[in-house]
């Protein structure tokens, strides 16, 4: 069935799947499709007795759970704007969010409730708690208007960064949205047998299409988590769902590989050996592959991964260990999919062909690499940023089609092949284009680093690594003995391990992208909502720059 407004998508589940359980808590409440209904017109009751208008922005700042679903169809089907802000902003960067958003109401989820100004909270019209669906504090009383929306008209408004003077809100209508639920099914398509558990937050464009609108409409059960997904919380989960999808970043999976798998097969010298092996390194992943489905639950067809470029030896893993996973491409202004591949599709590196109805190029190509930025045109692509017309404009080609940002190449039979983040791109002493996420998964290959981010310091580039503490003290007496050795000692240690590390990463980049040396960084690095690392914060070409612009 094609969908053009997401009212219709409620109307036509609502009714067809009314008995069905569509959301779940985790250890807490069901909820069918014909409840969702019911909440739903309960929320925009509230929302008119506030004197909200269709056309009216409504802030969405809440964790996963049922509810914010609800909260979401509520605001979208009566004709009014749905806000939704993801939980990690600071508290000054929601006043600033929510103001230039001019929303006039605020549905809001307990802890979060606490990181709202007071002068904020005053100016809305009414504040309701998500988890109850009652009113919190009601400044107006009035009555106000709804009406069905058309499929021009504007539905969500969503902040990409939140640090700026001028924060970017992505402005994608009904359509927009609701498009993306006829283009990826050709792609994989979700049934009312499919158990979905929800990981990411359900602000970000990936989750709430992929992780929500899009399994609403196919009569798909949803599960949530009352915590961060993290091994001890995800672990249980996994076996009490035992879910048929979830889609997740790729840190996720890279972290499963490189602290779970990886480990396995270095533990001795025979392992390593056999591990070097193209034929006994195969059998291996299909043995662990057989485990790893075990892992999660055993009845899973589709791990879908987007948001961020995938580690190439983790996803050899994957589809050597016969998993059944799937990689998309898209951005929030592209609602988010615009290219994609599972099952026979996949190929290592690619993101797959572009989906129906979208059509995608090169711009501005490079004649030695036939590398170029992706410019994409689809029914998915934003109308532009809110409030900014001079940032719309910069983002668009002279005939129309959207500047991704992103550097590519495309394979003959259509295949993408990203490259990396055009602003991430460091220009070397000669002009060479220096690709600091090629370097990065060469240094995560490294059995010792956690994480990394290539940077440029003084003309030279340098490496801020993680280091995995726990292969450290496998490997060296110095890291499992700590308070026994003079902290000399161990400087003397890890100062040999990142010399090492400068050779092991040396040997397998070009000469233009050699690095000069390896920094500790002590801790884990600065992320996203979606788990991307904040490279700005880490970016020694703008140290100095006072205003740090963490990406989305």
């Amino acid at each position: 069935m094609i969908f053009n407004t997401l009212y219709e998508i409620v109307k036509h589940s609502v009714e067809k799947f009314s008995e069905r359980i569509a959301f779940t808590m985790i250890d807490g409440e069901d909820v069918s499709y014909k409840e969702v209904g019911e909440r739903v017109e309960k929320v925009q009751e509230m929302l008119i007795s506030a004197g909200l208008n269709a056309g009216d922005k409504v802030a969405i700042l809440s964790s996963s759970m049922p509810n914010w679903g609800v909260s979401y169809f509520a605001v979208t089907t009566a004709g009014m704007v749905a806000v939704p802000i993801l939980p990690d902003f600071t508290g000054a960067e929601l006043d600033l969010i929510i103001e230039h958003s001019e929303a006039k109401a605020i549905l809001v989820s307990d802890k979060l409730y606490t990181k709202l100004s007071k002068p904020t909270l005053d100016k809305m019209n009414i504040v309701i708690r998500t988890k109850g669906l009652n009113v919190i504090m009601q400044n107006v009383k009035a009555q106000g208007s709804m009406c069905i929306p058309k499929p021009e008209d504007l539905a969500v408004i969503i902040y990409t960064s939140g640090t700026t003077s001028k924060p970017k809100g992505v402005m994608l209508t009904h359509y927009n949205i609701a498009a993306q639920t006829t283009i990826i099914p050709p792609l994989f398509d979700y049934n009312e047998n499919d158990v979905l558990l929800s990981i990411l937050p359900l602000a970000h464009t990936y989750e709430c299409t992929l992780g929500m609108i899009y399994p609403f409409s196919r009569g798909a059960r949803i599960h949530y988590m009352d915590r961060p997904p993290t091994a001890s919380a995800l672990m249980p989960a996994l076996a009490k769902v035992r879910p048929t999808v979830i889609a997740s970043v790729p840190l996720i999976m890279e972290k499963v590989y490189r602290g779970k798998v990886l480990p396995t097969f270095q533990k001795n010298k025979l392992m390593r050996t056999l591990y070097g092996w193209n034929w006994s390194r195969k059998i291996l992943h299909k043995v662990a592959g057989k485990q790893l489905k075990k892992l999660f639950g055993g009845r899973i067809r589709l791990f879908a991964i987007g948001g961020a470029k995938f580690d190439t030896d983790a996803e050899r893993f994957l589809l050597e260990a016969g998993f059944p996973y799937g990689i998309g491409y898209g951005l929030t202004e592209t609602a988010p999919l615009i290219a994609g591949a599972v099952g026979k599709m996949v190929r290592i590196g690619s993101t797959g062909p572009s989906l129906p109805d979208v059509q995608i190029r090169l711009d501005n190509i490079n004649p030695e690499t036939g590398q170029g930025e992706i410019v994409v045109k689809t029914p998915c692509c934003m109308q532009g940023y809110y409030k900014n017309e001079q940032v719309t404009k910069e983002a668009f080609t002279e005939d129309g089609w959207f500047r991704t940002g992103d550097l590519g190449a495309i394979a003959e039979d259509g295949w993408i092949f990203i490259k990396g983040r055009l602003k991430n791109m460091i220009v070397g002493p000669s002009g060479e284009n220096i690709y600091p996420e090629d370097i990065e998964e060469v240094l995560n290959s490294n059995r010792f680093v956690a994480e990394s981010v290539v940077t440029e310091e003084d003309g030279k580039l340098i490496a801020l690594v993680h280091f995995d503490t726990t292969a450290l003290s496998e490997a060296y007496d110095e890291f499992k003995h700590k308070m026994a050795v003079s902290k000399e000692q161990t400087a003397l240690k890890m100062e040999e391990i990142k010399r090492e590390l400068v050779e092991y990463v040396n040997s397998k980049v070009n000469r233009f992208s050699k690095i000069s040396k390896v920094v500790d960084n002590g801790e884990e690095f600065e992320k996203t909502p979606t788990k991307k690392i904040r490279r700005f914060n880490y970016d020694k070409r703008n140290k100095g720059n006072d205003e740090k612009k963490p990406e989305a």
